[in-house]
């Protein structure tokens, strides 16, 4: 890490079977991340933030699934967030952010049930929220912010009782703001500002009384400020 590496991740690296921990993160690596990658089954940390990585995330990097930590973070990744992902069951720290990765988030995430972190903000993904995130209870941190997300927020959100840090700002989100987000009471910083929110602000937001950040600014949002707040 942090050592001014440069040239492109080699191959060779699968050879390393026995290897558990990979950090190559704050290099100046180029080129695609490469599959052999998918052949160190006993990695439990894989670290490439911080690069200029290209080219998209390979399928089997599914294979790694005694991966507790993955973070492929502030690169130049593009593509779909491949649906293998899904395999990664033990995973628990999931960043993904700053790339330029496309399409939808995939349904397969909901399959992450020790996940206590995700970061897909900064890409440019699309579609709706997949409601199947909603069954990762174990989360404390979920970000989405800056992408092209549309539709409502699903109303399973009150199934995430840990959940500290909601970011959802920057997208195209409509609907009105669930008042089952009041639920949260763990929540300390709440993010839904540069969407098109409609409605009011729900009552149920004066739950929240650990909350040091709440932002709406930049909706479509009516009526008054709650009381409650």
């Amino acid at each position: 890490s942090d050592s001014g590496l440069t040239g492109e991740i080699p191959s060779e690296i699968g050879n390393l079977t026995y290897l558990t921990v990979l950090s190559l993160d704050r290099n100046q690596f180029t080129g695609e991340i490469p599959p052999e990658i998918g052949q160190l089954t006993s990695l439990t940390y894989l670290n490439l933030h911080s690069n200029q990585l290209t080219g998209e995330i390979p399928p089997e990097i599914g294979n790694l699934t005694n991966l507790i930590s993955l973070d492929l973070s502030w690169n130049q990744l593009t593509g779909e967030i491949p649906p293998e992902i899904g395999q990664l069951t033990n995973l628990t720290y999931l960043w993904l952010s700053d790339n330029q990765l496309t399409g939808e988030i995939p349904v397969e995430i909901g399959n992450l049930t020790n996940l206590t972190y995700i970061n897909l903000g900064s890409n440019l993904l699309t579609g709706e929220i997949p409601p199947e995130i909603f069954n990762l209870t174990n989360l404390t941190d979920l970000s989405l912010y800056n992408n092209q997300l549309t539709g409502e927020i699903p109303s399973e959100i009150w199934n995430l009782p840990n959940l500290r840090d909601l970011y959802l700002s920057d997208n195209q989100l409509t609907g009105v703001i669930p008042p089952e987000i009041g639920n949260l009471t763990n929540l300390t910083a709440l993010s839904f500002g540069y969407n098109q929110f409609t409605g009011s602000i729900p009552s149920e937001i004066g739950n929240l009384t650990d909350l040091y950040l709440l932002d709406f600014s930049y909706n479509q949002l009516t009526g008054s400020i709650p009381s409650e707040i």
